[in-house]
């Protein structure tokens, strides 16, 4: 007990910039990704070739690979950007992609009739998509959308290497300050973590179960 004591103040600090960098990432992550996902189903061939392009570019491109760029890349052409701006933007960008993914695969699970009858009263595209496919949509992909923002606040730890001192970036430091309480480190690191993952997960369940009472 002594231990979280004497380093309390380090613990909160990083677990208040974990939780800051994964809630900014995370509404970056979403508004974007349901723009790419609208893209992705839109009628115009440009929208829907660049809105490929991005997911496909970032699912397959190591996290670690996007930060470099964000941090080191963007310097080289005279765009410099802090660290914590700039892991926002590195995991945000990042998890937009599996997001679009995610609310795409809703949008697919609604049924075309739905959309056929929307133009059928004279609704447009983005009429349709915004007032009957979307909400049917993402009350489809509440599960597989929850599983990627936690994934997502996981893959915040990769900010430690960047200069950002998250919750993962303590274990070092601490350690090499007293290398005996080893177990007790990765206990306050992991308890960290949790505080922000399981209200998140049951805050899913939640909504799932209301959605599916709903139906």
């Amino acid at each position: 007990m002594q231990f979280f004591i004497d380093n309390f103040g380090l613990l909160k600090d990083a677990f208040l910039t974990t939780l800051s960098l994964s809630l900014l990432a995370g509404v970056l992550a979403v508004v974007l990704g349901t723009l790419l996902a609208a893209m992705r189903v839109s009628p115009i061939t440009p929208l829907r070739g660049l809105s490929t392009f991005y997911v496909e570019t970032f699912r397959n491109t190591p996290l670690t690979v996007v930060f470099f760029f964000m941090i080191f890349g963007l310097p080289q052409i005279d765009f410099v950007i802090g660290f914590f701006p700039g892991a926002v933007l590195s995991v945000g960008l990042y998890t937009a992609a599996f997001v679009c993914e995610a609310i795409r695969s809703g949008i697919n699970a609604v049924s075309p009739g739905q959309a056929e009858a929307a133009r059928a009263i004279g609704l447009t595209f983005g009429q349709s998509l915004r007032e009957i496919v979307l909400p049917q949509a993402f009350r489809t992909v509440i599960p597989p959308l929850g599983s990627v923002l936690i994934a997502m606040v996981k893959n915040t730890s990769i900010a430690a290497g960047f200069s950002v001192t998250e919750l993962s970036s303590t274990l070092p430091r601490l350690v090499n300050a007293d290398a005996g309480d080893l177990l007790l480190v990765l206990l306050g690191v992991v308890i960290g973590y949790m505080l922000i993952t399981l209200p998140m997960a049951y805050a899913v369940h939640r909504l799932e179960r209301r959605v599916a009472i709903l139906r």
